[in-house]
């Protein structure tokens, strides 16, 4: 069996918590609900938690700050507002991407967009128009709210 066969879906996507509790609560008011918590000391991992969102049937593994679990680039230093790796955002489809916006800033993120982004994405073949805005988590990590789509 070829991996491409292999593959039946999505499952999560893992963060590592600058603030733990903080993390984990903002991601609550985006609808994630704790299911399972755990700690592992062969990885240095005090406190680890997967978090579900039944309406996208999405899991969100959440990491301490001090966990050594493998990643991408290198922990981020004390200041560091944002550092580069190979995980750029994570997207959800909203209905409307300015109140998501508004929402997420309400609970502790931060403006990247300042306000909805309309954009065109053209290739010979055909334009998609595209509406979404973007945000910092209060963790760092960045998320777009796109409403919703067809890229088919």
């Amino acid at each position: 069996m070829e991996l491409k066969d292999n593959i039946i879906g999505f499952h999560h996507y893992a963060i590592k918590a600058q603030d733990y509790y903080n993390t984990i609560h903002f991601y609550e008011q985006l609808g994630f609900i704790p299911i399972h918590s755990w700690s592992l000391p062969d990885f240095n991992l005090k406190q680890a938690a997967m978090l579900y969102q039944p309406k996208l049937n999405l899991y969100l593994e959440v990491f301490d700050k001090d966990a050594d679990i493998p990643t991408q680039g290198r922990k981020r230093q004390n200041n560091d507002e944002y550092i580069e790796n190979a995980l750029l955002h994570i997207c959800f489809i909203v209905k409307d991407a300015n109140l998501a916006r508004i929402d997420a800033l309400k609970f502790g993120a931060k403006d990247l967009s300042e306000g909805t982004l309309a954009i065109t994405l053209t290739n010979a073949n055909k334009s998609i128009a595209v509406t979404n805005s973007l945000v910092y988590s209060p963790n760092g990590e960045v998320i777009e709210f796109l409403e919703e789509v067809s890229f088919l």
